[in-house]
C-alpha cells in the first residue's frame, strides 16, 4: 500500500470534497481517499505508486489544481 498527500488549490466546501473522492477513487488501483478541504490536502491510499501527471489532469479536469506533494 503506497499512501501520498498533496496540495490542491481551489477546494472550498464538501461538493468540493465530494467530487474528487468520486474522481480520484475511480482511478485503478486507489483504495482510498481522504479530502481536507480546510488544510488543501488530499491523501490517496493505492496499491502502487501512482503518476504525478495522472493524478493532476483528474483533479485539474474536475476544476482543481494539484500544486504538489506534501
Amino acid at each position: 500500500m503506497v499512501t501520498t498527500s498533496y496540495a490542491v488549490a481551489g477546494m472550498s466546501c464538501d461538493h468540493c470534497k465530494s467530487t474528487l473522492t468520486k474522481v480520484i477513487g475511480e482511478l485503478d488501483g486507489v483504495s482510498e481517499v481522504d479530502v481536507d478541504v480546510t488544510a488543501g490536502r488530499v491523501t490517496v491510499s493505492s496499491d502502487r505508486e501512482l503518476a504525478d501527471a495522472t493524478l493532476a489532469e483528474v483533479i485539474d479536469d474536475a476544476g482543481y489544481e494539484l500544486t504538489g506533494r506534501i
